[in-house]
């Protein structure tokens, strides 16, 4: 059993290149936004371009029609992923917020297609959302003094 307590633990914050590192390396997270005032979590695969996550989405889903806002600034979202072991609880979490928007030139579109297969493709998901991390945070569980649970 883990201690909440125990002296050989320590979170460590991570600075925003690490936390983009690691995004980068893991191919699954959670988009967060709002959907009729309350908050909405879904499970997407994700890659790094340019800096920015990018997700795939169909034309009918709820963020899809928020992140084509007409003046262009896009909808607030959170994005979360992590890789933590479920035995030790070590391992590493990041969060980035920032403002979502539609992918719309279709040259982008296109090879954003060839970048990122939808883990679960359904008809239609034809677009592509584009997510700049405004905000990057990131912690590493880890133990003092070794080198479990130091990201890879």
């Amino acid at each position: 059993m883990i201690r909440n307590d125990d002296p050989t633990r320590r979170r460590v914050d991570l600075d925003r290149a690490e936390a983009l590192r690691l995004l980068a390396g893991v191919p699954l997270g959670r988009l967060v936004f709002t959907r009729q005032a309350l908050p909405t979590i879904r499970p997407v695969n994700h890659v790094l371009d340019g800096g920015d996550i990018v997700i795939r989405t169909h034309e009918g889903a709820a963020l899809t029609s928020q992140a084509q806002q007409v003046d262009g600034t896009g909808v607030v979202v959170a994005y979360e992923a992590d890789s933590i072991d479920p035995d030790t609880h070590l391992g590493w979490s990041v969060v980035v917020t920032g403002y979502a928007r539609l992918v719309t030139d279709p040259d982008e579109l296109a090879r954003i297609r060839g970048l990122l297969e939808p883990w679960a493709p359904s008809p239609g998901m034809d677009q592509a959302v584009r997510i700049r991390p405004d905000l990057v945070t990131g912690v590493l569980l880890t133990e003092t003094g070794g080198t479990a649970g130091k990201p890879g």
